[in-house]
């Protein structure tokens, strides 16, 4: 620490408990003390003395000898309201920054960039002040979090200073984006009403014009003024008169100064009558336009802050304020010291045994580090911040550095309090150090976001979204929500990207991890979805985009749950949801996950539960109890919390409310999003969102991620294949590759195989296909009930075999409702069948006894004529008649054969073959006799929606 900056805060540590009624001639401290205490030369210390008068940090008080006091104890200067709040919620004066309030005629000096980029909006801003006789309306323009409201304080603190309104206003603030929906509501608070106004309206009040009268009137968002509202306010500019509400002369008078703020273009926003009566327009500089020692400035000011609520050193590398730097975007100055904040808490929960904090890049979120290597990627801009820096910064507490600023919304609570409070409370409560640090972290990021939400600092929605899941798959989802947009003639939610991003990434974090869970479907998800074909056919597509293009594998289930999904995201779904409680300890903890969850998915089914950490568990039971009665519509609720130990009110909540509860502890924001996201769906059951909470592994954080380096975070992906069956994997089988094939051969990016096996074979082979390919669907003489769909041979050979087909490939082709093939269409297959597939059997001489076959099993099942089943069993028959020309008949095993005679086909296939055998003058083994009976049990069970069975 300097010399002079020691001398500062041994003079203020003396001095500051004098006031201006409490001075007497005997206070405040002469050189020699300064020179005794601190062991410095006194020619050194009155040098340095006389320069911090000049700074107007300490007064001099004449007399013999000399004494020096700080400045603030000869001042009435009461605090401005933001610093008092910090002060009743502290144990920690914030001695670097209150000093700048008391000062504040020197307030603009103070001002980071007063001489560089703030130059000209402080002169403005002056003039703007200072004008007489009674200053000049201004408006202030600049990007979210450039610093308006900050600026617009520090206007009016001047004014005080200069005597130019009377030191005991307050600045009035008005941010007329709460009321721009209702310009009525908007008109009332700001001019008042008189009774009989509206309804309610049962006595007259002033506006906060009145309130303003003789001081300043801080417009904020004044955009979203409505023009009704703009009219009056630019009338009042002009005459200093206005009517309440209800009234209709305008004989009320104030003298307000405007101090106006836009993020906006006057031009387009405003009404040109209104910005003519402006004549100051102060400009805010974007903080990727600041100079770099200005950035560099602003990251010391905000560091200097939090040592000061922490009272300990703070050591940031030279990497950790240029990532600081490199990672502000859209948000400006704002977005910094919510980095800050962050970065800071972070730090104190990883270093909270220490003597200081010593911050490295190891310590940084991700989207913080990547400012590092956007600050990189611009060579004069790093090159220009690392002129002024040095290897490591160091930050005192209570360090009377000359720029630091107060900003106008402080903390109005010590977070660091919080986070030591919580960390001794879960420590008591069993829970390991990583688990606290994990769970306090996400703590931390809500209190902040939440804070800046409520104070006006709006971030971008997809920044908010980015903090969860990754940046390639929010892009990947935008993709997902224009192919959807095409292919459903329908109107989703707003939250569709949230919603669909989030899902994905839930679906690959458990990719990536290996997670067993969801491998079989519920039964009740794949009913529902049977009345969705169109959703299920695009919920295909997205599964195929996601593989085909980060070339992994993703689980034939997805599909249905992301069905599910597209369901649930049509607008105007009116569907009875399970309600959730949030429970958190902490005076806003609950609250600010509830808030930043229902603005982020666009739900109402949320109830938070603050509790305090001095509540007591029988007052937190009520609260509970309340909330769950609240939340509920009749589907049960999840109560989410933070400690273990709050599980135990399960039963009691559900003996006094008899309402079926599931708790779900050691919440976190996103357990939270998960559970609005899977209660949002339809038909979703209590237990089952549940049990997905309870294994839930978070969203996928995987970094930027293309085609060429997934290999090591997912399965790679395997070639679809469709199995196709006969009774020996020949014959039949090859035919059906041949001609799916065939119908295959036109699609150029087709990825699909078909893989020839026996009926006998497949349950040993499945195992082994399935190691090597991504099974899609089966064909052939019998369901082999592998988990797939089945599409029956004969559809194969009708009309529509082209589009079952590209079924296959295409997923969004429609679906095949029946596939319906006449007498003379199976005729004509089956010869040609045999045309090409046998030697020595004549297709125009064995066609009409196998034909009379075929009508004889299916009159004796007593089946409607379908001839798809002629055709199934006469293709087979031929294979047959092929073989046993060969003397190659199928074998089969033992007890196969011995349970022949059980099945309820039998006797109507045996009467069948007994004319056949006269009629080519052969004998049909029982192998071959077994097979038939399988065809014709199949027949039986196969229904004629089989095609597009999901």
């Amino acid at each position: 620490m300097k010399r002079i900056d020691k001398i500062y805060l041994y003079v203020k540590e003396q001095t500051k408990h004098l006031t201006p009624d409490t001075l007497a001639e005997e206070d405040g401290v002469t050189t020699v003390d300064v020179s005794t205490r601190l062991g410095i030369q006194r020619t050194n210390a009155s040098k340095d003395l006389n320069q911090l008068v000049r700074d107007e940090l300490l007064a001099k008080i004449d007399g013999r000898p000399v004494r020096y006091v700080v400045k603030s104890a000869l001042r009435r200067q009461p605090l401005t309201s933001h610093v008092s709040s910090y002060r009743e919620n502290s144990r920690v004066e914030p001695a670097a920054s209150s000093f700048l309030v008391d000062e504040t005629e020197n307030i603009f000096n103070q001002m980071v960039g007063s001489k560089g980029s703030m130059k000209t909006p402080v002169e403005q801003a002056k003039a703007a002040i200072l004008y007489p006789p009674k200053g000049l309306n201004c408006l202030i323009i600049g990007p979210t979090g450039s610093g308006k409201t900050y600026f617009a304080h520090a206007m009016f603190q001047f004014a005080k200073a200069k005597q130019v309104i009377d030191n005991k206003k307050e600045l009035v603030v008005f941010n007329c984006a709460d009321y721009a929906h209702n310009p009525e509501l908007l008109m009332s608070h700001l001019f008042g009403y008189v009774e009989g106004a509206f309804t309610g309206a049962k006595q007259s009040k002033y506006g906060i014009i009145q309130e303003a009268d003789g001081g300043v009137l801080f417009l904020d968002e004044v955009h979203r003024l409505p023009p009704e509202g703009q009219e009056m306010i630019f009338y009042f500019m002009d005459h200093g008169t206005y009517s309440r509400l209800g009234e209709t002369t305008k004989e009320n008078h104030a003298e307000v100064r405007i101090v106006c703020a836009t993020t906006e273009d006057p031009s387009s926003s405003l009404l040109n009558t209104f910005v003519r009566r402006i004549p100051i327009v102060i400009q805010l500089p974007n903080f990727n336009d600041r100079p770099a020692q200005e950035k560099i400035d602003l990251v010391k000011i905000m560091a200097a802050i939090e040592a000061g609520r922490i009272q300990k050193r703070i050591v940031l590398s030279e990497d950790v304020i240029k990532a600081l730097i490199g990672s502000v975007t859209y948000g400006n100055v704002g977005q910094l010291k919510s980095s800050v904040q962050l970065v800071m808490a972070q730090g104190f929960l990883n270093h909270m045994d220490k003597d200081e904090l010593v911050i490295t890049p190891d310590e940084l979120s991700d989207s913080i580090k990547e400012g590092l290597l956007k600050l990189a990627s611009n060579r004069s801009a790093s090159a220009e911040i690392a002129k002024y820096l040095e290897p490591q910064t160091v930050i005192v507490p209570n360090e009377p550095v000359s720029f630091i600023q107060a900003d106008s919304y402080e903390l109005p609570y010590n977070l660091y309090d919080i986070i030591g409070d919580k960390a001794a409370l879960l420590k008591s409560d069993g829970v390991d150090q990583e688990v606290i640090n994990d769970f306090i972290t996400t703590d931390i990021n809500v209190h902040l976001k939440s804070f800046y939400r409520n104070h006006g600092f709006t971030f971008d929605t997809n920044d908010k979204l980015a903090e969860i899941v990754d940046e390639w798959i929010i892009d990947m989802t935008r993709e997902i929500y224009e192919l959807v947009k095409e292919r459903l003639n329908y109107e989703f939610q707003s939250n569709f990207i949230y919603a669909m991003s989030l899902h994905i990434s839930s679906f690959m974090k458990r990719i990536q991890i290996g997670s067993k869970r969801d491998t079989q479907l519920n039964e009740n998800i794949r009913n529902m979805v049977l009345d969705y074909r169109e959703e299920f056919q695009v919920a295909k597509e997205i599964k195929q985009l996601i593989e085909g293009r980060y070339q992994m594998m993703i689980p034939e289930f997805e599909t249905y749950y992301l069905t599910v999904l597209l369901v649930s995201l049509k607008k105007n779904n009116d569907i009875g949801r399970i309600g959730i409680v949030v429970a958190a300890h902490g005076k806003s903890t609950a609250t600010s996950m509830v808030q930043v969850v229902s603005q982020l998915m666009n739900v109402d089914n949320l109830q938070a539960v603050d509790m305090p950490l001095e509540m007591k568990p029988k007052a937190a039971l009520e609260e509970i109890i309340k909330a769950v009665r609240t939340v509920n519509q009749g589907n049960g609720v999840l109560l989410l919390v933070d400690m273990g130990s709050l599980s135990t009110f399960t039963d009691e909540i559900i003996e006094r409310t008899g309402i079926m509860v599931k708790t779900v502890d050691m919440v976190t924001t996103p357990i939270v999003l998960e559970a609005a996201r899977k209660t949002s769906m339809l038909e979703t059951k209590l237990t089952d969102v549940y049990d997905t909470l309870k294994d839930f592994h978070g969203y996928a954080r995987l970094g930027q991620v293309s085609q060429q380096d997934t290999s090591h975070m997912f399965p790679p992906i395997k070639q679809r294949a469709i199995i196709a069956i006969c009774a020996s994997g020949e014959g039949t089988a090859q035919r059906m590759k041949e001609l799916i094939e065939r119908y295959l051969a036109p699609y150029e990016n087709n990825d699909l195989v078909v893989l020839p096996s026996s009926i006998l074979n497949i349950r040993q082979d499945i195992s082994s296909i399935r190691h090597k390919y991504q099974v899609v669907a089966a064909t052939g003489i019998a369901d082999p009930d592998l988990d797939v769909p089945f599409i029956p041979m004969e559809n194969f050979f009708s009309e529509n075999s082209a589009q079952i087909v590209a079924q296959l490939v295409e997923p969004a082709t429609p679906v095949i409702q029946d596939v319906n093939v006449d007498e003379e269409q199976a005729r004509n297959a089956c010869i040609d069948y045999m045309r090409q597939s046998f030697v020595f059997i004549n297709p125009d001489k064995v066609i009409e006894p196998l034909w009379q076959f075929a009508e004889r099993v299916s009159g004796s099942l007593s089946r409607p004529v379908e001839y798809t089943f002629y055709l199934n069993l006469i293709m087979h028959l031929a294979g047959m008649l092929e073989r046993l020309i060969h003397r190659e008949p199928l074998t089969v095993e033992k007890d196969q054969i011995d349970s022949l005679q059980k099945d309820a086909a039998y006797d109507a296939v045996m009467r069948a073959v007994a004319a056949l055998e006269s009629t080519f003058k052969v004998s049909v083994p029982q192998s071959e006799l077994y097979f038939l009976v399988q065809i014709a049990q199949n027949a039986q069970k196969i229904k004629t929606d089989n095609t597009d069975d999901l």
